[in-house]
């Protein structure tokens, strides 16, 4: 009697990313060349573990663990083949070990991307294998209070630009019960991942949508609410199907509805799609688009937790922050805060781009300097050039000099230097870059995207993309760069939110640390008295 030999695993990114570099192609052609060569090779096309540099990054499974090949092109597969790629030991010149040995993954702290690049995004199984659900089973068994008290105790901040306690904003959505409120309250999802250089909200919905799910479910159990929104950025369509496909799965295995695990709890979700406004990641004209109105900022207070969608007490949290919730019900709040720094609890996946080596996702308790991110993950610039200039926290974020780069990646370090962290997006430019077309830029960036709302934005940003013109341009330099301040002072005092009230930080940082790209035609005396009040 003959035994048959399982077939060997392999696995294949299914990402955004990894598909734009010829994953799927990549995937039809190993399929084909293994039924035409007679190999026995199952292909699971998982998440990505995001080390970019490296995708299509293909993985085999061995007793050892998954030994890796990468970057896989069309043109590789047949030498992959003649190598008997499959057995996991082969010297081919694109093998890069085992994956979980490689440096860049081995030194990260993967708390909430434990899973991205290891299991099949779609499979509820893969994912319960994987802890999936024990957080919400633990949250089952509590009272509501019992579950923001264990999101206090982690220590878990907003992973956007104010960094609010996450579950002060929960515990105040909990005691908000007016009768006037009619007790119905809300928990929405912030997807709308704008900011340059950022992917993370990105990953976790398309290599692990459980886990979110998870999150605002338990979220829902801890504030009283009974229907969730994933407000989705219109520019990712894969991450709307795998969200659907997931949200579809939880309810036929009775993981949402009305009687979530036989346990009479209600939460219901669905996702929203936005429409390309940068201004609806900001949370109230994300609850004005949700409502079906124009994208505009609201005025606070009222702040959402007490009058949010459709006037009713509302939790509005990012994907990272909710992503990090199952976690923390899973392991316990201290596992989570014994990660982190000072009031940094936790991690933050940093996103690595712009001009970069290895450009990835950096998962990473707060704590190491931007230095290390940088040099010891990132390995310097792609094209070998000295690194001059790195931005942190997206389009409204500062530019930081060399002078600033051990500054440690915690939220309150970064504001001691006029910085944010913001969603961990890092973009990294070489000596080339000129950093007064950069400042121009986030002015102008604010022009296309501000709601309109206040005057400090809307006029505001309009006119410092001419005073910028005319600094560039040698005229009347010294009161430009006066009028610059001045008008960067107003818009962050003024605005009605940060998109007005942060796209000075980019400017005056650019101005302070590389005035020269400015003013070649200004008294270096004055250019300091400017960049001292800036």
């Amino acid at each position: 009697m003959s035994s048959v030999m399982a077939a060997t695993r392999i696995y294949i990114p299914s990402d955004t990313t990894a598909k734009a570099l010829g994953a799927d192609r990549v995937a039809r052609v190993i399929e084909a060349t293994a039924k035409e060569q007679g190999v026995e090779l199952e292909i699971v096309r998982n998440g990505t573990r995001a080390l970019y540099w490296l995708d299509p990054l293909i993985e085999v499974d061995t007793p050892e663990g998954r030994f890796g090949y990468g970057p896989v092109t069309v043109k590789d597969v047949d030498s992959l083949f003649a190598a008997e790629f499959w057995s996991g030991e082969t010297a081919h010149p694109l093998a890069v070990g085992l994956v979980e040995e490689i440096p860049y993954l081995k030194r990260q702290q993967r708390l909430t991307f434990s899973r991205a690049g290891v299991t099949d995004p779609l499979s509820l199984s893969d994912y319960e294998a994987h802890d999936g659900y024990k957080g919400l089973r633990n949250a089952l068994k509590l009272e509501a209070q019992g579950i923001v008290d264990a999101v206090k105790a982690s220590g878990l901040r907003g992973r956007g630009g104010a960094a609010f306690p996450t579950g002060i904003k929960w515990q105040t959505v909990l005691d908000a019960n007016s009768p006037e409120q009619q007790k119905q309250k809300y928990i929405v999802c912030n997807a709308d991942e704008g900011d340059s250089g950022t992917f993370a909200d990105r990953l976790v919905m398309e290599c692990d949508p459980f886990m979110l799910i998870e999150g605002m479910t338990i979220a829902g159990l801890a504030v009283g609410a009974t229907q969730g929104y994933i407000y989705l950025r219109s520019e990712y369509p894969l991450a709307d199907k795998n969200l659907n496909a997931a949200i579809e799965s939880a309810y036929a295995n009775n993981l949402l509805g009305e009687d979530i695990l036989g346990s009479g709890r209600h939460f219901d979700l669905e996702v929203r799609v936005g429409a390309g406004a940068y201004i609806c990641g900001e949370e109230t004209s994300l609850l004005e688009s949700l409502e079906g109105k124009r994208g505009l900022v609201r005025a606070k207070p009222p702040l959402p937790a007490i009058v949010g969608l459709f006037g009713q007490p509302t939790v509005v949290n990012n994907v990272l922050s909710l992503a990090a919730v199952p976690f923390i019900l899973d392991k316990g709040a201290q596992a989570y805060a014994d990660c982190g720094m000072g009031r940094s609890r936790g991690t933050l996946p940093f996103q690595v781009a712009g001009n970069v080596k290895q450009g990835g996702l950096v998962e990473l308790a707060f704590g190491p300097t931007l230095r290390e991110l940088m040099f010891d993950f990132a390995g310097g610039t792609r094209n070998g050039r000295p690194l001059r200039a790195v931005q942190v926290g997206g389009p409204l974020g500062a530019y930081l000099p060399e002078s600033q780069w051990d500054t440690p990646l915690d939220y309150e370090e970064f504001a001691k230097v006029g910085a944010v962290l913001g969603h961990g997006g890092v973009v990294m430019f070489d000596d080339t870059v000129d950093m007064g077309e950069q400042a121009r830029f986030s002015m102008e960036f604010c022009v296309a995207e501000s709601c309109g709302k206040c005057t400090p934005c809307r006029i505001g940003s309009t006119r410092g993309v001419e005073v910028i013109d005319r600094i560039r341009a040698g005229q009347n330099v010294d009161a430009n760069l006066e009028l610059l301040s001045d008008l960067c002072e107003t818009m962050l005092d003024g605005s009605l939110c940060a998109m007005g009230g942060m796209t000075p930080f980019p400017v005056q940082s650019a101005v302070k640390h590389f005035g020269e790209d400015f003013v070649k035609h200004s008294t270096s005396e004055h250019l300091n008295s400017v960049l001292e009040e800036a």
